[in-house]
Parts: structure tokens; C-alpha cells; sequence
């Protein structure tokens, strides 16, 4: 039989469209796959099962599904892909799709859809993909075509993770999955060399690097991985620029090392951006400049500050910041050619520039214990967590203004990583944590996640339960939504609601799963309590009880006259204020 696939421990069978699926995203390098089981894409989940090279990951939300995915692709470098049903499944899923887009990270969402027959005659849990997803999304298809399955998953790939990664859709129907395959699975796309400036660019970049007095490398994420790390690390060290990171970045420069000058995200202080302004050259290598980063307020160019951009995808560059120059490159391959060069400073004259600003760092990272009546500072758990691991560890945040702590207090090392999305979206935490356990044994993988956030994707917990997975999950309690309640406290003070919590016993939720759980109320319990959970080698929940007035390094909550008025209070009723 021509078109044949040998299954273990069975007869030969026709190629199919969901085997052709399959194989093509082995093929590409695809290795796990996260998904919540539908009726809409079996055939592929039975491709799978003959296929033990790639792990399928089975998910209790596709929400987290999706964004479990993401985290993947952030952790590889190469396209994260998830798996979900029609309708429901695919705008679950949308979250994560959103995330990817503001991220610029590769993923690949692959959707069982109505069947052909159906379409456009408002079927059962039917949605127009195109128009619900490819606002978001790099491109949304659909396939009709047996004979084209393996050009689109080439085709889906190649475009997830090149130019400025994100998002792509595939749709395939119902009644498409067990159709013939008429074609073989073709050979891996082809891998272009990595593109390297001009020579006149080269030159120009030269020149700006001798005549600057006071330059400093903004690092994006197209840095991850360990070349891109050490590439940096040497540059930093040979041209003596100090580096600032990207937002969700911080562990691109090991943080205790002379040259990192911090990591720019939503709460970095004025002072801080302050001294950063004092560049006179802004190298801006591996970032779109995306706004989370810079907030479209810096880098600055102008008189008295130079930008050299450097980024794979032509259309980003001079986008919403014009460069002095402009490099459409890969940002490996330029800091290569980078730490060839000449160094750029050789009399050492930015030595004192380098130390300011790492001394900034150093300074706002020093935890002075804080003690608040009513609960734990989280700063002290963050605290805790760096002096246990030396900052050697994989820190998932999830969203929340308590977060910041995180950015402050714990200095990420050589083997350190931070894993977060810039949409901010609550619930990331739960499941991306077992993506990076899944990913790596080297170092610890610690979740840090709200209240709020746990129990918007809590059901991964299970997923980590399932897989035995060492993760550790801190909990910062405070029954409250904090990041909203500080913007209620600021813009409408004394009228909070909405935004209190009622919470379980997030320690006896966790025993339930099988997990081990641990409660902190006291800032005497923080270290026992995270170096047991390092130690325990399965799934550990630590509930910290923590204070809402101190829920952000830099700004107090104020105690309301009122809090969280009843639904008869909010009728017309008085009733008693609660403080």
C-alpha cells in the first residue's frame, strides 16, 4: 500500500490527514503537545497514540491548555502547540492566542472543527475562526485539502516563528481528519543562516559605540537561550555597556553580575527610568521596543540619546521609535559580530557609568524586614526564595501587583529564569509552571501566583498531581483582588468594591489533590515552610497569608473607612461599615 503507516502492535493502515498532521509536527521538531480531549479532532489524538515521541499533555481547561503552550515556546524557542475542540474549546483558548500576540511568541493552535457540510449553517458549537481569532493571530487557515496537510503545518510553523513571532490557527474539520492523504510527509523546511547587518550599517554602529560615553543595551526576549545569554554576558563585559532587560526578561544577565542595570516592566520606579535616560546610546538588541517595555517613553532618541535597533523583522523597526540605526538581523548573530570587534572603551571610562546603575540595583534588591498587622509582607517570601536558591531557580508569575516583589527582591543566576506574559492575564501561573517543570530538572520551578489568579486555572494543580511534577506554588493570599484594589484606592478612595475575596483553605485544597500543602502566617514561618517545599519533590502549595496593605513594594494600600458593602448596602441600605 502506497500510502501506509505500520502502527505498533497492529495491521498497516491508510495514511490519513490526522496521521499526515501528526507526523509533520514531529517532523518539525514538535515533541509535546497540550490539550483538553474533544470529539472534533479524535483522529488526531489517535495518530498521537501511535506517536510515544511526542508527549501529549492533558489539561483540564484550554485556557490553560493554550497558555501552558506559550509558556513551552518561551522555555524551547520554537513553536509551542496546543490541541482544542470546535467552539467552546477554540474561545477558551483565545486568552492564550492574545497573550502570544503581545508577546511575539511562536504557537500554534490547532482546532477541530465543524464538519465541511456544516459550515456557514450555524452548526453546533460553530464559530467563524477567522473573524473570531485573526485580529490576534499571524494567519488563521483552514483546511479542506488533504493533499495540503503537511503544507500547512510547514507553512504554520515557518510563520509562528519567524520575522516577529506569534500566533497561527489551523482549522481542521471534522470530516477532513480521516480523509486519504493522497502525499508523503515531506523533509524539514529549510533553515536559512542567520542574517548579519551590513557592512555600512556595521560601520555606523562602530562609530556610535566609540563616540558614546554613557551606552547601555536594552536585551529582548529573541535573546533567550544559552548562546544568546553568554553572547550577552560577553559583549557586556568586552564594550563594558551595562544592560537593562525587557519587561518579563530580568534573567537575560545574571543580576548580580557588575554590568546589569535592572529590568524595565509596569513598576519601574521613576528614579530608576531617571538614570536610565542619562544614556547617550540606547543598543536595543532582540525587543520590538513593545510598550510594556517602554511604555513608548524610552528609549528616547534624539540629541541627546542615540537608539541602534536590532530585530529579525524589518516592519518593527522605526515602528513607534525612529532609530538612529535600524537593523533588520538576527540578534545572536549581530552580538557575535559584536564581541569581535575592537572593544569600544578602551581607556575604561564607563566603568563609573556601570557601577551607578547596577548600584541602583543592588541597593532597591537589599530586603529590610517589614512587619504589618495584617499579614505577611510578601517581600519576605521573595527574600527567602533568592537567599534559598541563590536565585538559581525558574520563577512563573502569574498577575498581580504583588509580583513587583518579585522583580525587586529575587536575583536571578546563570541558571535563573523568569517566565511571565507581558498581557498580564490572570491564571498564566498554574499551568505554565508545569510546562517548565516539564522542561527542566536543572533547577527548582517555583509559581508565584495570587489568590485571584490560583483559582482562575487552579485545576492544573491536577496536571502537576498527575505528572509528579516538583513544582512549588506560593500563594499570596490576601482575599482580595490587590492590583485592582489599589486602583480603587487611588482613584476612588473609600469606595472599594468588587474586589474582596472569599478563599478556601488553599493548604487542605492542595492535600485534596494529592499535592503537599503548607500555610504561612508569620513572617518566622516563610523560610521552614519554602525550604521544605524545595525539598518535597512533588507538587507543594505554600498559602502565605500576606498583607494587602504592603501588596506593592513601592505603594501602601490605605485602610478604607468602608469595605465591600452587601448587595442591601448597595441598594439603599446603611447597615454597618466594616473596616
Amino acid at each position: 500500500m502506497a500510502n501506509a503507516v505500520t502502527t505498533p502492535g497492529g495491521p498497516d493502515r491508510p495514511r490519513t490527514v490526522a496521521h499526515t498532521l501528526a507526523a509533520s509536527l514531529h517532523l518539525h521538531g514538535v515533541d509535546r503537545v497540550f490539550c483538553v480531549a474533544g470529539e472534533s479532532y479524535l483522529p488526531l489524538l489517535d495518530a498521537l497514540y501511535d506517536m510515544p515521541e511526542v508527549d501529549v499533555v492533558t489539561c483540564r481547561h484550554e485556557g490553560s491548555a493554550a497558555f501552558m503552550a506559550v509558556a513551552d515556546a518561551k522555555l524551547t524557542g520554537r513553536a509551542g502547540v496546543c490541541l482544542v475542540s470546535r467552539g467552546p474549546g477554540a474561545t477558551n483558548a483565545a486568552i492564550a492566542v492574545h497573550a502570544a500576540a503581545e508577546d511575539a511568541t511562536p504557537l500554534v493552535l490547532i482546532v477541530g472543527d465543524v464538519p465541511l457540510a456544516e459550515t456557514d449553517r450555524e452548526p453546533f458549537q460553530g464559530i467563524d475562526l477567522g473573524r473570531h481569532l485573526g485580529g490576534m493571530a499571524k494567519a488563521v487557515w483552514r483546511l479542506h485539502e488533504p493533499a495540503a496537510t503537511a503544507e500547512f503545518v510547514a507553512r504554520a510553523v515557518q510563520v509562528a516563528e519567524s520575522g516577529t513571532p506569534g500566533p497561527v490557527v489551523i482549522a481542521v474539520p471534522e470530516d477532513v481528519w480521516s480523509l486519504p492523504d493522497p502525499r508523503a510527509v515531506p523533509s524539514r523546511r529549510t533553515v536559512h543562516g542567520a542574517s548579519v547587518p551590513d557592512r555600512e550599517s556595521s560601520r555606523r554602529i562602530q562609530e556610535l559605540l566609540a563616540e558614546a560615553r554613557r551606552p547601555l543595551i536594552l536585551a529582548g526576549a529573541r535573546l533567550e537561550g544559552p548562546q544568546g545569554r553568554r553572547l550577552l554576558r560577553e559583549v557586556a563585559e568586552a564594550h563594558r555597556i551595562p544592560v537593562i532587560t525587557s519587561n518579563k526578561n530580568q534573567h537575560l544577565l545574571p543580576n548580580r553580575h557588575p554590568a546589569f542595570a535592572g529590568h524595565l516592566h509596569n513598576n519601574t520606579q521613576p528614579s530608576q527610568l531617571a538614570e536610565l535616560e542619562r544614556a547617550d546610546l540606547v543598543l536595543a538588541v532582540g525587543t520590538r521596543l513593545d510598550t510594556s517595555t517602554t511604555g513608548r517613553r524610552f528609549p528616547t532618541p534624539g540629541p541627546h540619546q542615540r537608539l541602534i535597533h536590532v530585530h529579525p523583522d524589518q516592519a518593527r523597526i522605526g515602528l513607534f521609535h525612529q532609530p538612529t540605526v535600524g537593523v533588520a538581523a538576527d540578534p545572536t548573530a549581530f552580538l557575535r559580530e559584536l564581541v569581535d570587534l575592537p572593544p569600544s572603551d578602551p581607556d575604561g571610562g564607563r566603568e563609573q557609568w556601570m557601577a551607578d546603575l547596577h548600584r541602583i540595583e543592588e541597593q532597591k534588591a537589599r530586603w529590610e524586614p517589614v512587619e504589618s498587622p495584617d499579614g505577611v509582607v510578601f517581600g519576605a517570601v521573595v527574600a527567602a526564595l533568592d537567599e534559598l536558591t541563590n536565585g538559581e531557580v525558574t520563577v512563573v508569575v502569574d498577575s498581580g501587583t504583588f509580583t513587583s516583589w518579585t522583580y525587586r527582591y529575587l536575583r536571578f543566576g546563570e541558571e535563573g529564569r523568569l517566565l511571565g506574559i507581558s498581557s498580564s492575564s490572570m491564571g498564566f501561573a498554574v499551568g505554565a509552571a508545569v510546562s517548565a517543570a516539564l522542561r527542566g530538572d536543572r533547577v527548582p520551578t517555583v509559581a508565584v501566583v495570587g489568590d485571584g489568579g490560583f483559582l482562575m486555572n487552579g485545576g492544573e494543580l491536577m496536571t502537576a498531581c498527575a505528572r509528579k511534577l516538583p513544582v512549588v506554588y506560593i500563594v499570596s493570599n490576601n482575599n482580595c483582588y490587590g492590583t485592582i484594589r489599589m486602583h480603587q484606592d487611588r482613584h476612588y478612595p473609600g469606595r472599594t468594591i468588587a474586589t474582596g475575596l472569599a478563599n478556601p483553605d488553599f493548604a487542605a485544597l492542595a492535600e485534596s489533590f494529592g499535592a503537599l500543602g503548607l500555610t504561612v502566617d508569620s513572617p518566622a514561618a516563610v523560610r521552614p515552610a519554602l525550604a521544605k517545599a524545595l525539598a518535597a519533590g512533588g507538587p507543594v502549595v505554600v498559602e502565605i497569608r500576606t498583607s494587602l496593605l504592603h501588596a506593592n513594594p513601592y505603594r501602601r494600600i490605605t485602610p478604607p473607612a468602608t469595605e465591600n458593602r452587601t448587595e442591601e448596602q448597595r441598594e439603599g441600605g446603611q447597615g454597618d461599615a466594616v473596616a
